[in-house]
């Protein structure tokens, strides 16, 4: 996929995408996914299992992640450098909007 048909299919992310990428630094299977972003959202997001892996189908189809391992019962995926490329972006994006809500949102406070 192009990088500016990637960049306007992704950006911004949704925050099931950003989770599972964020949790996929580190190789895991589907399930350790799912409670990888339960702990570190506090239990505020819960993935289901639909959810997660029709993401992690569109994410290897796109280059974002890789299948690290394969055996009968789980596959296990890493993020791809495509994938670290865009959630970089990603977060840079977050950091000015994290900003901009300190700087202009103090007022509302």
């Amino acid at each position: 996929m192009k990088r500016e048909k990637l960049l306007k299919s992704y950006i911004p992310m949704t925050e099931t995408a950003f989770y599972i990428l964020i949790s996929l630094i580190e190789p895991r299977h589907g399930y350790g996914i799912i409670k990888h972003v339960e702990e570190i959202t506090n239990y505020r997001i819960r993935l289901g299992s639909g959810t997660v892996y029709g993401t992690l189908t569109k994410m290897h189809r796109d280059g974002l992640i890789s299948v690290y391992s394969d055996s009968k019962r789980k596959k296990i995926y890493e993020i791809t450098q495509k994938g670290q490329n865009l959630l970089q972006i990603e977060i840079q994006r977050l950091k000015e909007l994290h900003a901009n809500a300190i700087k202009y949102g103090e007022e509302l406070l």
